[in-house]
């Protein structure tokens, strides 16, 4: 790297300031994810300045054009034709996102779209809120649609389904993070059919586009190179908290936003989420980083287990190479036409020839997760997925082995199906020695 006696010194510095600031390694949240304290202003300083060199490193992305956007919502629409649908609810999350462009809050009133098949839609709005919602729907270049508001003493079901009824449907499905109690509250206004929308959204976000798996694909090499770039600045007497910082000083300085790390150390990671442990870093730990970020509202997501210095137990590196065996064995399976399920039981037939187990004897957790704009959608690789793969579905491949109270070994790249098979993104581990 350019200038190395400047880094060093940098890293000598944000060192001494973590280390000063004696902050215990955050509990994991419920998602794995590890809640890091708010750095002060020297700290960040330090790391901002121990990355500096990767703003020089453009993203070269677009983001989704208002154009791409309304054809997504023509596809949802002929899609709803195909379900013998008339229309579907969508609440504001990442499908109304995906869809619009739109961004809005959830409380306890009902904001929503309801996209008709005929290809219109409508806007669900509290009154008070119409300025504020036309004020976004003007900002998304012909987006439009009606407003259907409703006063607070009126609340916004018996209008709903009244609106419902005299456009003639019948069958209404409800996109799936759509919370029951407008689901329930709607049911009871109105006589038509409900069902969930898990299968249309598989069908309508489930296949990425060419334009989704560029951004795709930079998110992923982004998030390695951020790996590779804190990798260097590592040592013996870190902890997790510490290395975590690091990394989201490395994405924030490669563009990317949102940033999340879970750092474990030696037999932390032997739970694949982690424990409260506040370990640090000796000779012969293996470190698991899984990490991401996001870019122009794509995921990334990526797992490296390696040893920062001195060498690992022999057993700790011979469940490394079964897990990188099992990761090639899921890839290789990977084709269109066969459902989800087979992948993830690839991986575990690998681990069961490596000799650690069948089933999840050392594999704990589902082989991996869809991943788009959100970090985790459908479908699934797991031993219960029936959904067959498709071109353009987008997965974590993710094999894992954790031995309690000894170490915890995962390795995850994004895959994506091809028509002939698969590709990922960015370059795979080859090696405990280093993330690279």
């Amino acid at each position: 790297m350019a200038q190395p006696l400047d880094r060093r010194a940098l890293l000598l510095a944000s060192t001494a300031a973590a280390a000063a600031c004696a902050t215990p390694t955050p509990v994991p949240s419920a998602g794995g994810r590890q809640q890091l304290p708010d750095p002060n202003g020297e700290e960040r300083l330090a790391r901002q300045e121990l990355f500096a060199h990767l703003k020089q490193v453009a993203h070269g992305q677009t983001p989704i054009a208002p154009a791409e956007r309304a054809g997504r919502r023509r596809r949802a629409a002929e899609l709803l034709a195909l379900s013998k649908a008339e229309a579907v609810l969508v609440e504001p999350g990442p499908t109304l996102s995906w869809l619009t462009g739109i961004s809005w809050g959830r409380s306890e009133r009902l904001f929503a779209m309801v996209l008709y098949a005929d290809g219109t839609h409508q806007w669900v709005c509290p009154s008070f809120e119409r300025s504020r919602a036309q004020a976004k729907v003007d900002a998304s270049a012909g987006l439009g649609g009606e407003v259907l508001e409703w006063a607070e003493h009126e609340y916004p079901y018996r209008l709903l389904a009244a609106e419902l009824q005299r456009r003639g449907v019948q069958h209404l499905v409800i996109e799936n993070s759509v919370r029951h109690v407008h689901v329930a509250r709607l049911g009871r206004a109105w006589s038509g059919r409900l069902s969930l929308g898990d299968e249309w959204l598989v069908a309508l976000r489930g296949q990425k586009d060419a334009h989704e798996l560029q951004l795709l694909r930079r998110a992923s090499e982004l998030t390695q190179l951020a790996v590779r770039e804190v990798a260097l600045t590592l040592h013996t007497g870190l902890a997790g908290a510490e290395v975590a910082a690091r990394m989201a000083a490395a994405h924030e300085a490669l563009g990317m936003s949102g940033s999340w790390c879970l750092a474990l150390v030696g037999p932390a990671a032997a739970l694949p989420h982690g424990d409260a442990s506040p370990r640090r870093l000796a000779k012969g730990d293996l470190l698991l980083v899984d990490t991401g970020a996001t870019l122009l509202e794509y995921q990334s997501d990526t797992t490296r287990t390696w040893c920062v210095e001195g060498e690992p137990s022999s057993e700790a590196q011979r469940a490394w190479q079964a897990t990188r065996t099992a990761q090639v064995a899921a890839f290789e399976a990977i084709r269109p036409g066969i459902p989800c399920k087979s992948v993830d039981a690839a991986a575990r037939a690998s681990l069961e020839r490596s000799g650690f187990g069948a089933g999840y004897a050392a594999l704990t957790h589902r082989l991996g997760h869809g991943i788009g704009v959100e970090g985790h959608e459908d479908p699934y690789f797991d031993g219960g997925s029936e959904v067959v793969l498709a071109p353009g579905m987008t997965f974590s491949n993710e094999p894992g082995v954790y031995r309690e109270g000894s170490f915890g070994v995962r390795i995850e790249d994004i895959v994506v199906v091809t028509d002939t098979g698969a590709d990922h993104f960015g370059n795979w581990q080859t090696d405990w020695r280093s993330p690279a």
